[in-house]
């Protein structure tokens, strides 16, 4: 039997594998939808620590930190829920946090956004998000 990769663009866990042998641990099983979001989350804070040049550590230090940290870690979760469509629970348990917070972070970002400079920033972050997911998540 011949292996056979099958791949569906519209889904996220579209990754199935089949092998010709008996045993199932050779078959390469599609992550999770959780799973996915909580790996999506991780690099979005990684990627928004480069941007920013923050810690990595401090954005994903649990309990409150200073205003320029949590304003950088409301940017990601406001990313990862609006522009990556993840849900509000998905992007709570990928940053630490109670579905509650990413609400308050989406509602604070989007009102910042009035300011053009902020919007410039949240755009630009928004658009890299975009590129580094896109095949991921079949933008």
């Amino acid at each position: 039997m011949q292996a056979n990769l099958s791949l569906i663009p519209d889904d996220p866990v579209h990754l199935a594998m089949e092998t010709g042998a008996d045993d199932c641990s050779t078959h390469v099983l599609p992550k999770r939808k959780d799973e996915i979001a909580l790996e999506v989350c991780e690099c979005l804070i990684d990627i928004a620590s480069a941007l920013f040049a923050l810690s990595s550590r401090e954005l994903r230090k649990a309990g409150r930190t200073s205003q320029p940290v949590s304003r950088v870690r409301q940017i990601a979760m406001y990313v990862a829920h609006v522009t990556l469509r993840l849900t509000m629970s998905d992007v709570g348990r990928g940053f630490g946090r109670d579905r509650t917070t990413v609400v308050h972070a989406c509602q604070t970002i989007e009102d910042l956004r009035d300011d053009p400079e902020f919007d410039r920033v949240v755009h630009m972050f928004e658009q890299i998000a975009s590129a580094a997911f896109r095949n991921r998540l079949g933008f």
